[in-house]
């Protein structure tokens, strides 16, 4: 009997390297202002919205966060942080492109050192959403970011000052960069002694969760600093059991969560929406951090509520909630040695 020649194996195709679901998240992510109207089921024409302001601020919003937002509802909060609107083009006296004073407080390129023993780094200019009140919209950040090159600069720069010992990760939002990427930075930052904390401040957890990923959550365990995760959320709607899900597992990571809120007319400008917001947050393990009073950039005096009655509003929200629920209601004034309490 002939044996059977033995099959020849046929070498298998390479496997095909999907993109973390983030990432794809973050490129299906909604830019025109018409195409989030119509998906909101929204008359465009009585909107308002500023084709001029979007050129020059361009909308984005990942769809995960779309999915809150209330159908049929013009005002409703999330959509007013993010849709571009014919106000933002009204020029305002005493509204500036740089109105936190970054420009003055740079020491090296991406590197602002505004308070004592801190210094705040900014490793890229892009984020998953563009908030219309951000108050870094006209930043320059093709010239000013951290990673330019590969982190030298910047890192030389911490190092150099031993006085710092708290190193604050902003941007544009530096979760928007990819792991291994954050993972450099603070590989080089790890060889500074005289660093004790990591501060990292990003809204992706909340608008676009599933950036808490696997190797997000690895790389948060192996920082060898207490770490402090500053959250960004404005209103109870934007928390969901998805947003849920990504606090719990950041602070199964050792990560302490603190919410930083802006507060805007239109969005979040009563007691009511400002207790519902702590409440939610603290429910999502979230502790309520800053009540920020608006930064007079450029573009966004419609937001602004004023001081008395930015007052009035947190000293009625401290007699509804427990103390620890209750933000501290600060402005940041250039200049000044770290926020200042209203």
């Amino acid at each position: 009997m002939i044996p059977a020649a033995p099959l020849a194996l046929q070498p298998s195709p390479p496997p095909t390297l999907q993109p973390p679901r983030w990432q794809q998240q973050w490129r299906d992510a909604v830019r025109d202002p018409r195409a989030l109207l119509a998906l909101l089921g929204l008359d465009t024409q009585a909107a308002g919205i500023s084709h001029a302001a979007a050129a020059q601020f361009p909308l984005r919003v990942p769809q995960a966060f779309v999915a809150r937002m209330r159908r049929g509802d013009l005002h409703d909060p999330l959509l007013r942080q993010v849709l571009p609107l014919d106000d933002e083009m009204r020029p305002v006296p005493g509204f500036g492109l740089d109105a936190v004073g970054d420009g003055a407080a740079k020491t090296a390129d991406g590197v602002i050192q505004k308070y004592r023993g801190r210094a705040l780094l900014i490793g890229t200019g892009s984020c998953a959403v563009h908030c219309r009140y951000c108050f870094r919209r006209h930043f320059p950040y093709a010239e000013e970011t951290a990673a330019r090159d590969g982190w030298r600069d910047a890192v030389a720069a911490i190092a150099a000052d031993p006085g710092i010992d708290e190193v604050l990760l902003s941007g544009g939002d530096p979760l928007s960069l990819a792991t291994g990427k954050l993972a450099e930075l603070t590989d080089a930052l790890a060889a500074i002694g005289h660093i004790k904390r990591l501060r990292i401040h990003s809204r992706l957890p909340i608008v676009l969760p599933e950036r808490v990923d696997a190797p997000l959550l690895a790389w948060l365990r192996s920082l060898p600093w207490s770490v402090a995760f500053v959250v960004h959320a404005n209103h109870a709607n934007e928390f969901d059991t998805a947003v849920d899900d990504a606090m719990r597992a950041l602070r199964e990571a050792g990560a302490q969560l603190l919410n930083q809120a802006v507060l805007l007319r239109g969005v979040n400008d009563s007691v009511d929406a400002l207790a519902a917001l702590s409440e939610r947050s603290f429910a999502a393990g979230v502790l309520p951090y800053y009540l920020h009073q608006l930064d007079r950039v450029a573009g966004v005096a419609h937001f602004e509520v004023d001081d008395a009655r930015a007052r009035a509003l947190h000293t009625e929200l401290a007699t509804r909630l427990s103390g620890y629920l209750v933000p501290r209601l600060v402005r940041e004034i250039p200049g000044d040695t770290g926020k200042r309490p209203l």
